[in-house]
């Protein structure tokens, strides 16, 4: 990178853009795979997709990546998790209108002629449209969580500050005095009261004349990740330790709601004592060192897919509804998990009777857990990052009277194959 009063090279710049850039692009792209796994292009997409992920999955050295830290499969069981996934919501859209507004202002100032935007947010801090995609990337984060997405989050924060302190050195080299006394009445990314604070903290922080310096990029990219990945496994731990679990029978048995989570106890006993469950379970219970987990959910639970493949109607890619489902998962974050597949429109009509109502149905999906040589002791082991899930069969039950409506055995994977999917 040139220094003050050096002619830039255009080779650096356009390549930190474009690194940048593909660091956005790559860090969305990956967020909004719960998009693209309800959308017609699912197949194009994980067949480039999925064997990077199953490769990752592979090692026990990066099978963490494709691990999500917070609930997706579950209502959040406790406010903190709520209002965090709430928040998600709020910090995509709002990034985003500030990343659009901003983007709208530099163009309009670069056709007029009018020199470096320095109004609206800009008379805040100086990098407003990095602010915005930042928050609209953290937002993707919370609502799509895998790791891979942090790591991606940090890499790209790496890059935009890189790129930000590029452009500065540009800007003061272009117009000296005048973007320098607006340096100083602005912060870089937050307020200036709040950049002051961050100064007197850490006095020895690099000047934009100066060039980071590839030793203080890799430290800071690292002080970035262990922030960022940290976050992400103390949030899974607290998930963990928060879910709806409850033994029952010898089965493990995780609910979509803490109400189901009560329910099961009394409707599990006599679905475990069907001859059809008997004969199912029987080779299961067998396996020493393994875990029963059994998910409780309405048999119109819209996610189920991911748990396993139960059917084709719950293959959302297939349904073609994208893009009201994306809008509301983003405006409405938990309808999909407490109103059912059929408020999406899906052909039917309403039940013969109160009998055949969703709303007194329950699927009780069950999974064989195992961690290779490694004994699972307790119900939270199901949910290790090293485990291995092996869908078996799916039993639906009337809720109130505990009659087996339906046994069925399931294939190997979930509704999209192999793709690992959240477990909570």
């Amino acid at each position: 990178m040139a220094d003050l009063g050096q002619r830039p090279n255009p080779t650096d710049r356009s390549g930190g853009r474009l690194a940048a850039r593909s660091a956005i692009a790559l860090s969305f792209v990956v967020a909004f795979e719960i998009a693209i796994m309800i959308s017609p292009f699912a197949f194009f997409f994980y067949a480039v997709f999925n064997p990077v992920l199953l490769a990752l999955d592979r090692s026990p050295l990066t099978r963490w990546l494709t691990a999500f830290f917070l609930p997706h499969m579950v209502v959040p069981p406790d406010a903190a998790l709520m209002a965090l996934r709430v928040l998600g919501s709020v910090a995509f859209v709002a990034g985003a209108v500030v990343f659009v507004a901003c983007a709208a202002q530099v163009y309009a100032g670069k056709a007029l002629r009018r020199g470096p935007a320095t109004g609206g947010l800009y008379a805040v801090v100086r990098h407003p449209q990095y602010v915005g995609l930042a928050a609209a990337a953290w937002g993707l984060a919370i609502m799509w969580p895998r790791f891979l997405t942090l790591v991606l989050f940090a890499i790209m924060l790496l890059l935009y500050y890189v790129l930000a302190r590029d452009e500065e050195r540009r800007m003061l080299a272009r117009f000296g005095d005048g973007y320098r006394a607006y340096m100083d009445r602005t912060g870089m990314f937050l307020p200036r009261g709040i950049e002051c604070l961050w100064e007197h903290l850490w006095p020895g922080r690099a000047k934009p004349e100066a060039p980071l310096g590839l030793g203080k990029a890799a430290a800071l990219f690292i002080v970035l990740l262990v922030m960022s990945v940290g976050s992400g496994f103390a949030l899974r731990a607290y998930t963990i330790r928060q879910l709806p679990l409850e033994q029952v029978g010898g089965v493990d048995v995780i609910a979509i709601t803490r109400e189901d989570a009560l329910a099961a106890r009394a409707l599990l006993p006599p679905v475990l004592e069907n001859p059809a469950v008997v004969s199912r379970l029987g080779t299961a219970r067998a396996n020493i060192g393994h875990r029963l987990l059994a998910y409780v959910i309405p048999v119109d639970y819209t996610m189920q897919g991911m748990i396993a493949d139960t059917g084709e109607e719950w293959k959302l890619f297939e349904q073609h509804k994208t893009l009201g489902m994306i809008t509301e998962y983003v405006l409405h974050p938990f309808a999909h998990l407490t109103e059912g597949h059929g408020r999406h429109g899906e052909p039917g009509g309403h039940p013969a009777s109160m009998h055949d109502s969703p709303a007194l149905r329950r699927r009780i999906i069950f999974i064989d857990v195992s961690a290779g040589a490694r004994a699972l002791s307790a119900p939270a082991d199901d949910f290790g990052i090293d485990v291995r899930r092996r869908p078996l069969f799916f039993a639906d039950a009337h809720l109130h009277t505990g009659e087996i409506l339906q046994v069925r055995d399931m294939p190997p994977g979930s509704g999209w194959g192999t793709v690992p999917t959240p477990m909570f």
